[in-house]
């Protein structure tokens, strides 16, 4: 009795939709922190690996991409992780690091810088900084005169990775030391309640 194999030919592989606008928002993040808002649709599918059809299909356009981005670069998640016992020593030991311990970190701050300083893109980073930084600060510090105590933290916290950035170089010696020290000291102060201890 004669048998009779049949082949299946797998049909093409498709790629997973989840994962493509994964891929295409991970390369949006990266461009727009390296180029800013100048950076192409076609820039961004060729970091990802897409077609610039599927940017569109996905996103829209870049102004909707852009807002995308900008809003997965704000971890809001971080600031609940926060331990009030030893923030101050922690934060002081990163910003004496170099940034390129964590460059996923440092792309998303410069992706925050240049939205920042174009005009197309700082209103969307305003409602953003109020939404994702500001709010869920001012709630993790509590106590007396939370929004303005947030908005100093923040742009003391702002003005050293920026420092950090520029130096390009972990801290080492007794410039570490003294650094985070001094460092440890200012934000202890910035996240104490202003009220705690008076009768």
């Amino acid at each position: 009795m004669a048998m009779t194999e049949t082949f299946v030919r797998p049909g093409p592989r498709r790629r997973d939709a989840e994962a493509t606008r994964a891929a295409i928002l991970e390369a949006a993040k990266k461009q727009f922190a390296l180029v800013g808002y100048d950076c192409t649709l076609r820039d961004i599918a060729g970091e990802a690996g897409a077609d610039v059809a599927l940017v569109k299909r996905y996103f829209g356009g870049k102004e909707a991409l852009f807002v995308e981005a900008l809003k997965a670069s704000f971890r809001t998640n971080d600031l609940a992780d926060w331990d009030r016992t030893t923030f101050a020593v922690d934060i002081a030991t990163m910003l004496a690091g170099t940034p390129h311990d964590d460059e996923a970190r440092t792309h998303r701050f410069q992706f925050l810088l240049r939205a920042a300083t174009s005009q197309a893109t700082a209103p969307f980073l305003n409602v953003l900084v109020q939404e994702r930084l500001l709010a869920p600060m001012r709630n993790w510090l509590g106590g007396t005169d939370a929004d303005a105590r947030a908005r100093v933290l923040a742009g003391v916290y702002i003005g050293f990775l920026v420092e950090r950035l520029i130096r390009g170089e972990a801290l080492e010696g007794r410039e570490r030391e003294v650094f985070i020290e001094r460092v440890s000291a200012v934000f202890s102060t910035l996240i104490a309640d202003p009220d705690d201890g008076k009768s």
